[in-house]
């Protein structure tokens, strides 16, 4: 047999930032290309291993595990190198498993990861060591020309790994290689050590070299064409053919030889698919399942005995049930780990979440309290969750309060070892919009233009750029522009690689034995936490457990309610878990779609069917959460739901499963229903349904043959006509397909009715929490201080006498801002704030806060913030005085300080001067506007008012009605050409430039109802129009298919003063009595000038004479133009009671 040459230096995508190889892709051109066996030597990671060795393996090619890693030399802090290793045997993958974690544990001091030749020296066994060519130690030692560190080198190496060290040659044209290789030959020859030859391969065939440029600049943030950079490739490193490999040394086949003879030395066999439970600590000589069944026992007639439960039958037959298959299958130890977590953070007051996913319907974890769902009283079916007749592991999701998973997790660590748990690696991909945007800048487009084209693709998961090209527009500009077509065309070859490694939302494991016995450890720098090397699907591979610890935003929410609940109830605190599910004043709150903060029901589309279904159980509840999803929705069920809800004649499709189908009025909602159906109609037992359920759901045509018959043939034999049998069958398998879990639902089900009711019965507490939960996004505090509004609950400003750091409600049920939503403020300085409040009193002034507190960590930037939120309103001080005046009083603030260093403060504290800033002048105030400008600049937002009430009634002569009202009345593509007349102030404007050099204006408006963002030609704008200017907008609304947001398109913009010089006809003045007519005329020389006295408003004047009201109309030598500071002129005169502008019909 030939002796072939084999590939042992290649990186997959899994170096992360120079390869474009994806695995499947590799292991089809190994096969093209005849090798019998292929290395992966990915950057020091080795993330591939098992999708690698897995897909290799299933395609007879030999899967060699390897890596390449930076070198740190002894002594030498910059100068690193390359060493590529092999895995001879299992004991070098365990050694090799061990440098890794090693490294990644002990980051260097910069972060970076590197492996001493101190560390590699102790862990050589079993690993063969390639020299890494131009970039190893030894290519470097023959850079500098210096012979003892050739020496040093070749010593160490030959040392270390006897006979198992090549020096690494190649031929990619790169600087440099030709000179080393001449060297290699001689050292080679000198010291007795083989050549291998190699290519370092980077893609798989030539012109994918591009590509692969583009990849490195993006992860490099650099240009292709910048004449600065250089090239760290050539185009030969592509996947070489044996033949191109064995041409290119020609004149060194020893070197082609030797890579056949390293990957005959390589043997390493993964063990896939057994399972490595974790242990779960007992004293010595206790069985873990004679343990496991007394607790379940114990706790079985403790549940029984607190829930009252009087027929105790089913409990205990299912139990058993239970218990026979948890045991058989070698779960115990799970159960009760699972069990001893959750029961930890109850006792250590950590919400946990009723349950999530089909863990809910297991009696064994309802008795455990790994649930709060008790799935006899829901009908929730344990073989849903682990089946007899088919070997799965179990998979508990946990819900944690967000706050505190951490501590849930580091007690697991602390219990089990840190050795053994960690949490699990993902990668993030290069998806479709973002790789656009990539190759748009690194080609150097600009950014508008790019910008257009991802705006392009669907905002849809998963989204792909052959589907988006399926979108009318892209596709006409994909094939009409050439500067599209290469954007797309190259993020085409980049989709879907892996772009960088992450931290799994939720998932732990935890292993019986040190996890490097199973997987290298690795340790972004960007945290403190280990991770594995594996994604979730490989650690499950290679026989890891994996438990989910999942964070939920809404049990912080649930806690932080309670908490104020409970605060001055000392005995029978209020305790969630014991509120009626059929509390009438909740469902009446669902049912006027008042959802905005209830878990799982805040959405448009639910509240419409909230609307429609009219819930008034709980069991209304959980069907809800089953059917807001595209396959109900899309099918016609979820209008079959409702109408047989609402009096529809409700049909069965047999009697014999009426039981099953009335909870949800004949509709097959729930995959346990489809289970039980082929129980009750076709004999299956609840295992063997469960594969039915699972077949049906993946709709693979010969397993679905195979259970149509089974199905039927059961029919039959129950005395159900086969034809009927059939069409049962053929409408389970169409359901199957939208059918929801059932156990999922009734968990999340329960905690939307706990966040309603307590919205029902406690909203002060509960919006407070809602609204300190997501404290740093604006647009969620903006939506719940209007639902404030909303539920006629009072939200009072920041006070820095009253707010807390979060959101706080008062004892006569009022919330106060929370100062931690303020911009600027940080948590530091709030804790010193808050300390010294509740230590020493009130503050009564800005000085006295400044002094107690001390200007180390409150700067200028902090007292401004404060100042403009109106945290310092109750110093009795306007804004405007307090902005004036803090510079002089941090001053002083400072000056106190040393005075309190130097001595000059007694030991009773009191000092004989303690200088104030007496001259806090009382200043007018900032005007409305300019005072609600900086609440929105320093809370995202108006809180004490809006820009345009003050023009309210006035605008009403001008618009066609309120944001809110215009989106809600939009009735789609029928809409599509109305004009409307929309009005509010600028919060934000940008100009950008088109791919047609256009300049378009994108403005932001908002009103006291809602904002929506406004596109202009920029030519309607004048220089005159900025932000925080109230403007009139007519043009035409649309809604954006991928975002589901409407926008406005205008077609004229008018500031409010050009809009009354343009539509005012007349200003009508009102004053006092008859004798302000001749005051109010004579200033009016000093008020209006000649140019004012050329306008189209004539002026009305109404007064009050013997007691009746009386008009003047001054003639057309006094018209004038209405601009604002002749309108703020007049209303600042004292004999003007009133103005008003005229306006004639619009």
């Amino acid at each position: 047999m030939k002796k072939n040459f084999i590939h042992l230096h290649l990186h997959s995508e899994y170096s992360i930032s120079d390869s474009l190889i994806r695995i499947k892709d590799l292991i089809k051109e190994s096969s093209d290309n005849n090798f019998p066996a292929v290395a992966i030597t990915d950057t020091n990671n080795i993330f591939s291993l098992v999708k690698f060795y897995k897909t290799a393996i299933k395609n007879g090619i030999k899967p060699i595990i390897g890596i390449e890693i930076d070198l740190k030399n002894k002594g030498s802090k910059n100068n690193s190198s390359k060493v590529v290793l092999l895995c001879k045997n299992m004991k070098g993958f365990h050694n090799l498993s061990n440098l890794i974690s090693d490294s990644y544990i002990n980051l260097d001091d910069d972060n970076k990861f590197y492996i001493s030749k101190e560390q590699l020296a102790g862990k050589s066994d079993g690993l063969i060591a390639l020299s890494g060519g131009i970039n190893g130690d030894l290519g470097n030692a023959i850079k500098l020309e210096k012979e003892d560190l050739i020496e040093d080198s070749v010593k160490f190496w030959k040392k270390n790994f006897p006979n198992s060290f090549y020096i690494e040659i190649t031929r990619t044209g790169k600087d440099f290689e030709e000179e080393y290789l001449s060297r290699a030959l001689e050292i080679a020859k000198k010291y007795q050590l083989p050549l291998v030859a190699t290519n370092d391969v980077r893609f798989l065939d030539k012109i994918s070299f591009q590509a692969h440029e583009v990849r490195v600049c993006i992860n490099n943030g650099t240009y292709l064409k910048d004449e600065k950079r250089k090239s760290e490739f050539t185009e030969n490193q592509y996947l070489k053919s044996s033949e191109e490999m064995e041409e290119l040394f020609s004149d060194l086949p020893s070197a082609i030889e030797n890579s056949y003879e390293i990957a005959k030395r390589c043997n390493i066999q993964l063990t896939l698919g057994e399972t490595a439970m974790p242990v779960f600590p007992l004293d010595d000589g206790q069985d873990e399942n004679e343990y496991f069944q007394s607790l379940v026992s114990q706790s079985l007639n403790k549940k029984l005995s607190d829930k009252n439960i009087i027929n105790k039958e089913p409990y205990l037959k299912r139990i058993k049930i239970e218990l026979d298959v948890i045991i058989k299958m070698g779960y115990s130890g799970y159960f009760l780990i699972v069990s001893d977590f959750v029961m930890w953070a109850k006792n250590n007051n950590i919400p946990v979440g009723p349950g999530r996913g089909s863990g809910a319907g297991s009696l064994v974890a309802y008795i455990l309290n790994i649930t709060d769902i008790d799935p006899i009283k829901y009908d929730l079916l344990f073989e849903r969750f682990l089946n007899p007749e088919r070997v799965s592991l179990p998979d508990f999701d946990i819900d944690f309060c967000m706050d505190k998973r951490d501590n849930v997790i580091d007690y697991v660590a602390t219990k089990y070892g840190r050795d053994k748990v960690s949490q699990i690696i993902t990668y993030g991909t290069m998806a479709a919009k973002a790789v656009v945007r990539d190759v748009g800048r690194v080609l150097q487009y600009p950014y508008p233009f790019v910008d257009q084209i991802a705006k392009l693709i669907p905002f849809e998961i998963g989204i792909t750029l052959n589907k988006a090209l399926e979108d009318q527009e892209l596709k006409k500009l994909y094939n009409s522009d050439d500067d599209v077509k290469e954007i797309i065309d190259m993020a085409i070859k980049l989709e879907g690689l892996a772009r960088n490694a992450g931290t799994h939302a939720g998932g732990i494991v935890i292993s019986p034995k040190k996890l490097i016995n199973y997987t290298p450890l690795y340790k972004d720098t960007s945290q403190s936490s280990l991770l594995t090397q594996l994604d979730k699907d490989d650690v499950e591979e290679i026989g890891l457990i994996k438990f989910d610890f999942l964070g939920l935003r809404t049990l912080t929410v649930i806690e932080n309610t309670l908490k104020v609940i409970n605060k001055n109830i000392d005995d029978n605190q209020f305790d969630l878990n014991n509120i009626p599910l059929d509390d009438k004043l909740t469902f009446e709150l669902l049912r006027k779609q008042k959802t905005n903060g209830v878990f799982q029901l805040e959405s448009n589309g639910l509240k419409d069917i909230i609307k429609r279904l009219k819930p008034d159980k709980f069991d209304d509840l959980v069907a809800l959460v089953a059917l807001y999803r595209p396959g109900p929705l899309q099918s016609g069920m979820v209008d079959d739901f409702i109408d047989r809800k609402n009096g529809a004649n409700v049909e069965y499709l047999h009697p014999m499963i009426e039981d099953v189908l009335k909870p949800t009025y004949g509709v097959i909602l729930y995959q346990e229903q489809v289970m039980k159906i082929a129980q009750v109609l076709a004999g299956y037992s609840l295992g063997s349904a469960d594969i039915l359920r699972r077949a049906m759901g993946k709709k693979k045509f010969e397993e679905m043959q195979q259970q149509r018959e089974i199905f039927v043939n059961g029919c039959v034999k129950n005395s159900i006509e086969k034809k009927q049998a059939e069409y049962i069958f053929d409408l389970m398998e169409k359901f199957a397909g939208y059918g929801f879990n059932k156990s999922h639902s009734v968990a999340y089900a329960l905690i939307a009715y706990q966040t309603a009711y307590l919205k029902t019965h406690y909203k002060e507490p509960f919006l407070a929490a809602v609204l300190s939960s997501d404290m740093d996004n604006t647009d969620k505090v903006v939506k719940f201080v209007k639902e404030c509004e909303y539920m006629s609950v009072t939200l009072n400003p920041p006070s820095i006498n009253m707010s807390q750091y979060s959101f706080s409600v008062t004892k006569n049920n009022q919330i106060i801002y929370g100062l931690g939503a303020i911009k600027g403020v940080g948590n530091s300085i709030i804790e010193i704030i808050l300390e010294e409040r509740d230590s020493n009193g009130n503050f009564t002034s800005l000085d006295e806060m400044l002094r107690r507190c001390g200007t180390n960590k409150i700067n200028k930037r902090v007292i401004e913030a404060l100042i403009k939120s109106g945290a310092f309103d109750s110093f009795g001080k306007s804004r405007s005085s307090l902005m004036s005046a803090y510079p002089e009083s941090m001053k002083m603030a400072d000056q106190n300080s040393k005075n309190i260093q130097q001595g000059q403060i007694d030991i009773f504290g009191f000092s004989e001067e303690v200088i104030e800033n007496k001259n806090i002048s009382t200043q007018e105030d900032w005007s409305i506007i300019k005072k609600l400008s900086y609440e929105r600049d320093v809370l995202g937002f108006y809180l004490t008012g809006h820009p345009i009430t003050e023009y309210k009634n006035e605008l009403k002569n001008f618009i066609s009605n309120d944001l809110q009202s215009i989106k809600y009345s939009y009735k789609g593509r029928s809409s599509k050409n109305s004009l409307y007349k929309i009005a509010g102030v600028i919060n934000n404007i940008r100009i950008r430039t088109t791919s047609s050099k256009d300049k378009i204006a994108q403005i932001n408006l908002g009103d006291a109802t809602d904002n929506i963002d406004v596109i202009a030609n920029n030519n309607l704008l004048d220089d005159s129009i900025n932000r925080d200017d109230i403007v009139i907008i007519e043009g035409t609304l649309r809604l954006d298919e991928y975002t589901n947001r409407l926008s406005f398109r205008a077609k004229s913009i008018n500031s409010i003063e050009n809009a009354r010089v343009i539509y005012a006809t007349g200003i009508k003045i009102q004053v006092v009595n008859e004798e302000d007519l001749s005051v109010l005329i004579s200033n009016f020389e000093s008020l209006f000038s000649s140019k004012d006295m050329t306008g189209k408003c004539l002026i009305r004047i109404d007064y009050m004479a013997s007691g009746i009201t009386q008009s003047l109309v001054l003639g057309e030598n006094y018209k004038i133009t209405p601009t604002s500071d002749i309108i703020n002129g007049l209303k600042k005169l004292d004999c003007v009671e009133g103005l008003e502008l005229i306006y004639s019909s619009m």
